[in-house]
């Protein structure tokens, strides 16, 4: 019996390993759960950040109140950002919701240089030069964005570069859903 259990009990530790590792590979990476969903959106944090100098009539995050808008982390220093830059471009142009920049970790010289070379998506850019409103919005990296609705609750998080398919098909019937 002895002989059994040493030669059952790696077995057994083998057979979970490969369980789990087998369980992972249906799991999305991009698929982060954030403790925001479906809560209150730390909007707060975002008002004492400075407003990057390009617009004139810069929009204020308490006047988001009863709006849908999303929030897209961003760097200049970010290729994923890059990536998903000229879809959100699309986006704005299209005048379904504002658009909230929050420059994470960047100079505001770099972050400006980078809009005008690439277009402007954001009613507004909040600048983090220090990471600590990223820290309170559960940033994992750049890119990242969030929807938050009218009531200002947290409903769609997405970790990376946005792409044509997760704007057509997960965040713009949601917009249309929690839009009046």
């Amino acid at each position: 019996m002895n002989r059994w259990i040493r030669a059952g009990l790696p077995l057994a530790l083998f057979l979970v390993i490969a369980w789990f590792l087998l369980k992972s590979l249906d799991r999305n990476p991009r698929d982060i759960p954030s403790p925001l969903i479906n809560k209150a959106a730390p909007s707060e944090v975002l008002e004492g950040l400075d407003v990057l100098d390009m617009q004139s009539q810069a929009l204020r995050v308490k006047d988001l109140k009863g709006q849908v808008w999303l929030l897209n982390v961003w760097g200049s220093w970010c290729s994923g950002c890059q990536v998903e830059h000229p879809l959100l471009n699309r986006l704005a142009a299209e005048g379904l919701l504002p658009i909230v920049g929050l420059a994470w970790k960047d100079s505001p010289a770099q972050s400006r240089d980078w809009l005008s070379r690439l277009g402007n998506p954001y009613a507004t850019v909040l600048m983090d030069l220090q990471g600590k409103a990223a820290i309170e919005w559960g940033v994992y990296g750049a890119p990242e964005t969030f929807l938050i609705d009218k009531d200002n609750t947290v409903r769609f998080k997405h970790v990376g570069p946005l792409t044509a398919d997760i704007i057509d098909k997960q965040l713009r019937p949601m917009i249309e859903q929690l839009k009046p």
